[in-house]
């Protein structure tokens, strides 16, 4: 393997330091992953789960967190509320945005099974509950399927080397839209848990310049 397929093949960086999400900037660099544990969260986790909630909201940090404290309450979500306080505070210092989108979902359908490229600048997931965003490394697509609508089996060149995030880690996925030239958007989709009956918490960021079809 020469050294540019080598660049091209590492397209993401992991550590399981938050700083890891500002390497979301870099060129070569489409997804960044911070690994991180949320046992501390756990109890409330469940309790949402149970509640079955969607939360929809956007504006900065403040205007969101005062939407979402109207829905779930404080006294009862306060590390969950925190916690999302903290990704915002993330996303806002990697993205450079002010202004975001926001959804905190139970989520039980397969959301987008087949492998895609967001219609977007920058988008944050975080799975609090359930199997996390499944993607693939920049060698292991077949781009040319992808453009023309091709089925999964067309654009994944090896099935085996699909790679998915861990439960509560934090992805910061970069977007079609994304400004630079030369920068390939990552391509993901969300994992099959409908046949199974599994459920998902899901919180997702979009920072709020571009219109998001996805």
């Amino acid at each position: 393997m020469n050294l540019q397929t080598e660049t091209l093949a590492k397209n993401w960086e992991t550590c399981t330091s938050p700083e890891v999400l500002k390497k979301i900037q870099d060129k070569d660099v489409n997804i960044a992953i911070f690994n991180r544990e949320i046992g501390q969260l756990k109890n409330e986790i469940k309790h949402l789960l149970e509640l079955n909630i969607e939360v929809r909201t956007s504006g900065d940090i403040d205007s969101i967190l005062d939407s979402i404290s109207q829905i779930i309450d404080p006294k009862d979500f306060g590390l969950i509320i925190q916690d999302i306080h903290e990704l915002l505070k993330l996303f806002k210092n990697a993205s450079e945005a002010n202004s975001f989108r926001l959804l905190l979902a139970t989520v039980n359908n397969n959301m987008c099974r087949r492998f895609h490229t967001d219609i977007n600048d920058l988008r944050m997931l975080c799975t609090y509950d359930g199997p996390g965003t499944l993607w693939l490394t920049e060698d292991n697509i077949e781009r040319n399927a992808l453009n023309s609508r091709g089925d999964n089996e067309c654009i994944v060149l090896d099935e085996s080397n699909i790679q998915q995030a861990k439960t509560g880690a934090v992805v910061i996925l970069k977007g079609a839209m994304y400004p630079a030239k030369g920068t390939n958007a990552v391509v993901h989709r969300s994992p099959t848990i409908e046949e199974s009956g599994a459920t998902r918490l899901l919180l997702r960021i979009d920072t709020n310049e571009f219109l998001n079809f996805i």
